[in-house]
């Protein structure tokens, strides 16, 4: 699209699920002034020859919707954005990111492509599978859904008789592919979630989970460094209280690299990637990748600053590139800033 062609309207469209955590990103918009739209994954259609009249489009869609009763959006969301993408609109988060976020396999296949570590692994596409793919592997092992969030479904097995004994109890989730993995027993007690905007580092925070707990939500923290109730206005309604703990962390320089170059590769422009330090032996492993960023609760307490703050100032440079708006280069100058493909 060149700048003298008819332009979409000079929004942004948000494409979201989830009822409560991206109350904080309208409410930083409309206290800016920035124009947007809400498009609820539930109430939408696609229509290829118009898919969305915006100028940006921002996918904020959880692949744990399923576990809230929206199963169909999850496998609506990809020939939804195709479409967007193939009208020539810019989609933050768009179909490659969205791949990524919904397959534990390809994040495998992706880290290992990079030469990143992760914990050993094995795909399988039955749980009556599970006990021989988890052969050679270190118990103890866990194993997830393919397709998850929120910690659905992964449950833990310390030993390969545990492992047989639950086979039927195992839940593959909807698209019926798991993993089984080894579990890292994380140094500190903790996890490192490190989230990106722009495909940059923003900030980094330690996790602590309760005793074999795999819901590691930032937005549904409860408690922060120092054990003080975090402030959950803007948390999602259905978190639980279950005693997360968080506190801001500052990942070392050669980590935050590899996450840039890690999301760069998954084409995921904000959102957070997950790693652990073994406390065996002090060897880094990335194993979650996500393409969807609520950020943490009470952040200005935890981080230091807003995310959201942050997040809309990116968007709102976005947005004006993609609507072809006047805006300033770095030394001041006006131009006319360069429109859609």
């Amino acid at each position: 699209m060149s700048l003298s062609e008819p332009r979409p309207s000079a929004r942004l469209a948000v494409f979201y699920e989830h009822p409560d955590w991206f109350e904080p990103l309208f409410a930083e918009l409309t206290r800016r002034g920035v124009p947007h739209v809400r498009l609820h994954a539930d109430e939408q259609f696609l229509d290829p020859e118009a898919p969305v009249d915006a100028a940006l489009v921002f996918n904020r869609m959880s692949p744990s919707a399923w576990q809230r009763g929206r199963t169909p959006a999850v496998f609506f969301t990809t020939p939804w954005l195709e479409a967007v993408e193939a009208a020539g609109t810019r989609v933050v988060n768009g179909t490659a990111a969205w791949a990524t976020e919904v397959s534990k396999a390809y994040q495998l296949e992706l880290l290992d492509r990079l030469g990143l570590p992760h914990p050993r692994s094995r795909v399988v596409s039955s749980p009556a599978h599970a006990p021989a793919a988890a052969r050679g592997l270190r118990f103890p092992v866990v194993v997830k859904p393919n397709i998850g969030g929120s910690g659905a479904g992964i449950r833990r097995f310390d030993s390969p008789e545990e492992l047989e004994a639950a086979v039927g109890e195992l839940d593959f989730g909807v698209d019926h592919v798991g993993l089984v993995q080894e579990y890292i027993p994380p140094r500190g007690g903790h996890i490192v979630r490190v989230e990106v905007v722009g495909g940059r580092y923003l900030y980094g925070i330690a996790v602590h989970p309760p005793a074999d707990g795999f819901n590691l939500c930032p937005a549904d923290a409860c408690v922060g460094p120092g054990g003080q109730a975090l402030e959950r206005t803007f948390c999602a309604a259905d978190a639980a209280d279950n005693g997360l703990r968080v506190e801001g962390f500052t990942p070392p320089p050669a980590i935050r690299a590899q996450v840039e170059e890690l999301m760069a590769a998954a084409g995921i422009e904000v959102g957070g990637v997950e790693y652990v330090v073994d406390d065996r032996d002090g060897q880094v492993y990335f194993y979650d990748i996500n393409a969807l960023s609520n950020f943490v609760a009470d952040a200005r307490r935890v981080v230091g600053f807003d995310p959201f703050e942050r997040l809309v100032d990116w968007l709102e440079g976005e947005l004006a590139r993609a609507s072809g708006a006047v805006v300033a280069d770095g030394v001041g100058r006006k131009i006319a800033a360069a429109g859609g493909s």
